[in-house]
């Protein structure tokens, strides 16, 4: 899922899922965060401040939903609930 400032890349093996967000410029350090839910969990969670990316997040994904949202800088994207 891309965006202004980077892109979220998602993966799904058969019982786990899992997120992370990367830069579109690599090189200086800046706000970087990632999430991923499954539903009906709690969410996990990355933030700080990296060069490349943040991540990867994992969360166990076995037949459910998961909702991801990741942001470099001021540019974010949510994905609404996906995979299912």
């Amino acid at each position: 899922m891309a965006f202004e400032t980077g892109e979220v890349r998602v993966y799904k093996s058969r019982n786990q899922a899992c997120a992370m967000t990367v830069a579109r410029d690599f090189g200086e350090r800046r706000r970087m965060a990632v999430s991923i839910q499954p539903r009906g969990g709690a969410p996990v969670r990355e933030a700080g401040r990296f060069t490349r990316y943040a991540g990867p997040v994992t969360v166990g994904a076995i037949s459910r939903c998961v909702y991801v949202k990741g942001s470099v800088g001021s540019g974010s994207v949510d994905s609404g609930w996906i995979l299912c």
